[in-house]
């Protein structure tokens, strides 16, 4: 009857879709950077609309200069990658407006930023966005990946973690 009562809670972080689309997994990206996991474990969305939020409570740690890509920590550690489309540094920015800075803090659902998706599909070699763990081996955590085939920004669970 007590035998939960003393036991230490676990903590699962969820880790919600950023982007509405087609949920891939990251086997199947054109790119050996992240098919091969070299950044690190996660899913990819091929986006069917230009809107990127938050997946999680944490804060903006990066963003480069190319405004292609954000990255953020949970409030447990856990960082995470959202790169949009491949071959986007070359874009320098153009097609890419950020809504957040460096140090902000963000909560499920928060807009970090949005993106021409015609430009990217045209002019990248991809627009597949990779969402990456980037320290996933320094937490200790493990990582399960959703089965589910679409992606509703905000609402789908993504990545779930346990201890």
């Amino acid at each position: 009857m007590f035998k939960n009562l003393f036991k230490k809670e676990s903590s699962n972080t969820k880790i919600y879709a950023p982007i509405n689309g087609e949920i891939v997994s990251l086997e199947e990206v054109p790119d050996p950077v992240f098919s091969q996991k070299m950044m690190g474990d996660g899913i990819a969305i091929k986006p069917s609309e230009g809107q990127v939020y938050s997946p999680v409570e944490g804060e903006v740690v990066q963003i480069p200069e190319t405004k292609h890509a954000i990255g953020l920590r949970t409030e447990d550690g856990i960082e995470i990658l959202i790169h949009i489309g491949l071959e986007t540094v070359s874009l320098e920015g153009k097609g890419f407006t950020i809504n957040v800075s460096t140090g902000d803090k963000v909560s499920v659902g928060d807009s970090l930023m949005e993106f021409d998706l015609e430009y990217v599909r045209n002019n990248a070699s991809s627009d597949i966005s990779p969402i990456v763990i980037t320290n996933g081996k320094d937490t200790g955590k493990s990582f399960s990946m959703t089965e589910e085939k679409e992606s509703t920004a905000k609402e789908t669970v993504i990545i779930t973690t346990s201890d």
